[in-house]
């Protein structure tokens, strides 16, 4: 029968590759750990590891339990927290995945709310794209993931759950006032992750071009100051430049073209009460920001 130590035990193998940084981590010593790794090999009755001269390296075998010991492993960490957060939402612990648009706008603002409305609850957050952020929720690494799908994007594969919390508009950003996509068929484009180029090349589909990308960044601040040097035009989302807007930039919102905003969790529902809080703190804060425009 295979045990989570065991499970917990080839995890951290993979992890690090070495069976000696495992015992590191795991405070065992390396003969426990390889002591662990046999009694797995033999429930399974399958060659887990493979000696490479004073290393070692996954069998395919290997990789594989691995990739699901890491994905068990996160669920049973996750158990552990929606028990705790059953006794109610004094003891509450609530893993998020963002990336920096949303870090920076709505997440401080339900965080705020969350700490006075439950000063229990423990709120930890991970700078993510939503493709990083869906992975980790996938695997238990964390409890919700804060992320962004624009209209003609791929559904999620099965088991996620989105709630829509409101849209944010892309814009224009250039050197010039009431500026248009028209004036830059032949301009160079700063481009960023493949979610992001994919919208900019659908946006420009619509004036009948293909964006010639010279240049790569997916950090809001340089993206506006390669613009201000004129090295390219780009597009930002609306909460990247409430988080940070250089004045010697212009920008124009692209009528029509959004991106959606989810909280996405995983598995069945009900969510445990401190998730279920998390959401309901994210929900306000994205409607509040809504209001003021």
């Amino acid at each position: 029968m295979l045990t989570l130590l065991q499970l917990k035990v080839l995890a951290a193998v993979a992890r690090h590759g070495s069976v000696t940084e495992a015992a590191v981590e795991l405070h065992y010593s390396q003969p426990s750990v390889s002591h662990h790794l046999a009694r797995l090999e033999a429930a399974t009755g399958v060659k887990l590891v493979q000696r490479i001269g004073r290393g070692i390296r996954l069998t395919p075998e290997g990789q594989l339990l691995a990739g699901r010991a890491a994905e068990i492993l996160g669920r049973v960490d996750a158990a552990a927290g929606e028990l705790a957060a059953q006794v109610g939402l004094q003891a509450g612990r609530v893993r998020l995945a963002a990336n920096a648009s949303t870090l920076s706008t709505i997440v401080p603002t339900a965080a705020a709310a969350l700490a006075q409305a439950h000063p229990g609850l423990q709120l930890s957050v991970f700078d993510r794209h939503p493709v990083e952020a869906l992975h980790m929720l996938r695997h238990g690494e964390v409890d919700v993931a804060l992320v962004y799908r624009y209209a003609d994007a791929p559904v999620e594969e099965e088991g996620f759950r989105l709630e829509h919390l409101g849209d944010d508009p892309i814009h224009l950003i250039s050197r010039q006032p009431g500026d248009s996509l028209a004036n830059h068929r032949n301009s160079a484009w700063i481009g960023g992750c493949d979610r992001c180029q994919d919208e900019l090349n659908a946006v420009c589909r619509q004036e009948n071009f293909t964006p010639r990308i010279a240049s790569h960044s997916d950090d809001m601040v340089v993206v506006q100051s390669l613009v201000a040097a004129g090295i390219g035009v780009a597009t930002l989302p609306g909460l990247a430049l409430e988080a940070h807007r250089r004045p010697d930039i212009h920008t124009t919102e692209l009528t029509g073209h959004h991106r959606r905003l989810h909280a996405a969790t995983y598995g069945d529902p009900p969510d445990p009460p401190a998730v279920t809080a998390v959401l309901a703190a994210l929900a306000d804060a994205t409607g509040s920001r809504r209001n003021k425009r």
